[in-house]
Parts: C-alpha cells; sequence; structure tokens
C-alpha cells in the first residue's frame, strides 16, 4: 500500500488522532530513540496488556494476531523475510530517512546503526548494547536532524525496523515497550540524555487503530545536558505481521510541537505505506 493509499484509508486526522492515544519508549546507542529487548526473540509470551495476543505462536510464520472482531492485515507468506539478507533488504527500503521527514533534515552521523546492533534496558533503567536475539533477523535504525541554528537547537529524530522471524516474536517486541515504560519510566539514554515521566497506551486493530495490527506510543521529558530545559519526547511504534517500525523525536530549543509531531507523522505514514507494500499486505475490511 503505497502513501497516499495509507492516508486515504486512515484520514490524516485520524493518525494525528492515534498518535496522540498510542506508545513506545527507548533509545539507541547515541540516545536516538531506538529500543530493543531481550524478550524480543519471542521467547515468552506477550503480555495482554499491550494488546497482543499469546497464541500468536500457533499461527503461521507472518500472521497477525487475532482477537474477536479484529479484522485482519495479513501478509503475503511468499514475501515475509526468511532470512537475514531478506530482512535487511526490507529494512532498507522501509527506514525513513532525512528526506522523509521533511524540508531541512539532514543525516546524523552515524547515519545507519551497523548490523547486528541491538540495545536492551537494564536493571538500572540504563539503555545497553547487547547481542541480538535469535528470533531477530535483523534491526536497522537511521538517524536524523534539523540542524540548529539562531535561537535554535537540534531536533533529533530517528527511525526504526526490527525484522522479526515471526509474528510472535514481533508481537512481544510491541508487549515489552508497554512493560518497560512500567518498570523505567525514567530512563538513561546515554551519559547527558534522559527521558523522564514516560508514558505509554497500546492499541491493537479495530481497537482505535485501523492502521496496523498493534500500536504503541510513548511520550514523556526530555533532558539533555546542553540543554536549558527538558522538551517533548515522543515515540510511535507499530506492528505489521513479524515487522515493527518506530518513530521518535525530541524537542529543542525554538522549535514548536506540533511542527516536530507533523514531521514525525510524515515519516510514520511513509514508513507504514513502505512495510505494507514490501509484504504485500492484505487487509480484511
Amino acid at each position: 500500500m503505497a502513501y497516499g493509499r495509507v492516508m486515504a484509508r486512515a484520514g490524516c486526522g485520524a493518525v494525528v488522532g492515534a498518535l496522540l492515544l498510542v506508545g513506545c519508549s527507548g533509545a539507541d546507542a547515541d540516545g536516538e530513540g531506538e529500543r530493543s529487548g531481550p524478550s524480543s526473540s519471542g521467547s515468552s509470551e506477550p503480555s495482554e496488556s499491550s494488546g497482543s495476543s499469546a497464541n500468536a505462536s500457533s499461527r503461521p510464520v507472518g500472521q497477525p494476531s487475532k482477537r474477536p472482531g479484529d479484522r485482519a492485515i495479513t501478509p503475503d507468506p511468499a514475501r515475509v523475510p526468511r532470512t537475514e539478507a531478506q530482512a535487511r533488504a526490507l529494512a532498507e527500503k522501509v527506514v525513513a530517512g532525512p528526506d522523509t521527514w521533511g524540508p531541512g533534515y539532514v543525516q546524523r552521523t552515524p547515519y545507519l546503526t551497523p548490523p547486528g546492533h541491538w540495545l536492551v534496558l537494564d536493571e538500572g533503567c540504563v539503555w545497553q548494547r547487547a547481542p541480538r536475539p535469535a528470533g531477530v533477523l535483523h534491526s536497522l535504525t537511521a538517524h536524523s536532524e534539523l540542524p540548529a541554528g539562531p535561537g535554535r537547537g537540534p531536533v533529533r529524530v530517528a527511525a526504526t525496523v526490527n525484522v522479526h522471524r515471526d509474528a510472535k516474536g514481533a508481537d512481544w517486541d510491541m508487549a515489552e515497550t508497554l512493560e518497560e515504560t512500567l518498570r523505567c519510566p525514567d530512563q538513561t539514554l546515554r551519559e547527558g540524555e534522559r527521558v523522564k515521566n514516560l508514558w505509554s497506551q497500546g492499541r491493537w486493530y479495530g481497537r482505535g487503530n485501523d492502521l496496523a495490527d498493534d500500536s504503541v506510543f510513548e511520550t514523556g521529558d526530555y533532558e539533555n545536558a546542553q540543554f536549558d530545559r527538558a522538551y517533548t519526547y515522543n515515540w510511535y511504534q507499530a506492528r505489521y505481521g513479524p515487522v515493527t517500525i518506530t518513530v521518535t523525536s525530541k524537542g529543542a530549543k525554538g522549535h514548536k510541537d506540533d511542527d516536530i509531531d507533523k514531521a514525525r507523522l510524515e515519516a510514520f505514514i511513509a514508513m507504514l505505506g513502505r512495510v505494507e507494500t514490501q509484504l504485500g499486505a492484505e487487509v480484511d475490511r
């Protein structure tokens, strides 16, 4: 499904409403908002509180969660990645670069995370590098920013694509996001950068979410030792079958939250359309 078809199906207003109602958290090694977790290998059962089904393991690879009354989003099994190379190719086609975020955004350095990159939130609520779980075929994050200017700080954003071996693993990826926020409402991204007062909410397909199998939104306060005060931190994640996509933004001096929200929405909708296209997804309405 192309960008325009996603917008036509949901309507921009509906998507904005979803972004304001739904949530997820995390950061990459540079503190740019990528999240990963040790349980994303699918070795544990997802929590029902996330809108994820513990019965996902009984479905064929790539099949979405099903609940009574749900309308299914079904990927084409022939187009679901089975190998690391296929997963990498899909992630590279889906991930949002600076052009997707809007005018003025540029690549950060480093721009893309290397193969095998993965993070976990430790017991002290600090994000740390860790081996990528066996249940994840590939994870890719692209870092972009709106550079600082007169009277304005840099707006740092990130987009992540996680390709799991099956829908169960992706289900858990969504569920764990909610649990991490409950466990750690204050998190250290890296030295000098923190997010505080985090809260999140999940919406599965058919429950205030007409765009993906599952979705999570998180928001909180972003603190940077180089900034004069805290700014808004937002994170949005969605799942299509075995694939999760994420967009993250951090506010900065001289920028309106509405402008940053618009850029994040543009990146999210674009990625949503790309992953739907890559998976050949059918929507049972």
